[in-house]
C-alpha cells in the first residue's frame, strides 16, 4: 500500500489533470458554433469538475492538502495549450483533434494512477473516473475520425 504522501501525490496529479480537461473543454465549447458540440464540450468540462471536487475530498479524507488548479506546465505537457491555437483558427475539426490529445494524456495519467497500489476506496474512484474519461476520448476519437 503507498504512503498517505504517495496516495496525495498521485491523487493531486489527477487533480491537475482534470482541472486542465475542465478548462480545455471550457475553451474548445467557447470556441465551436456547432452547439451539439458546444453542449457536449460543456458536459465534459463539468465533468472534469466533479472529478476534480471529488479527487480534492478524498485527499482532505486521507488528511493532505488538495491541489485547486491545473498546471500551466502540465497544460503544455498534457496538450491541451495547442487547443488555443487551433481555436484561434476555429476549424471544429481542429479543436476536435486537440480536445482528443488531451483525452489521449488523461487517459494516461488515470492509467499510471491505477497500476499504483492505492486504497480501496481510492481506487475505485480512479478505476470509475478512468472509464468514463476513456469513454469521453473513444466519443471524441470517433468524432475526430469522422472529420477527416
Amino acid at each position: 500500500m503507498k504512503t498517505n504522501e504517495a496516495v496525495i501525490a498521485t491523487l493531486n496529479s489527477l487533480i491537475e489533470t482534470c482541472k486542465d480537461g475542465e478548462n480545455g473543454f471550457r475553451t474548445a465549447a467557447d470556441s465551436v458554433t456547432n452547439n451539439q458540440l458546444r453542449m457536449l464540450f460543456n458536459t465534459y468540462a463539468r465533468q472534469r469538475a466533479q472529478f476534480a471536487a471529488e479527487l480534492q475530498a478524498e485527499v482532505r479524507r486521507v488528511g493532505g492538502d488538495p491541489e485547486r488548479t491545473g498546471s500551466s506546465a502540465g497544460a503544455m505537457h498534457r496538450g491541451w495549450i495547442n487547443l488555443k491555437a487551433a481555436v484561434t483558427g476555429g476549424e471544429e475539426g481542429a479543436i476536435i483533434a486537440e480536445c482528443e490529445r488531451g483525452e489521449d494524456a488523461a487517459m494516461k495519467n488515470y492509467h499510471e494512477a491505477q497500476e499504483l497500489d492505492l486504497p480501496g476506496p481510492v481506487q475505485t474512484i480512479v478505476e470509475r473516473q478512468y472509464r468514463q474519461v476513456k469513454e469521453a476520448h473513444d466519443r471524441i476519437r470517433a468524432m475526430e475520425k469522422a472529420t477527416h
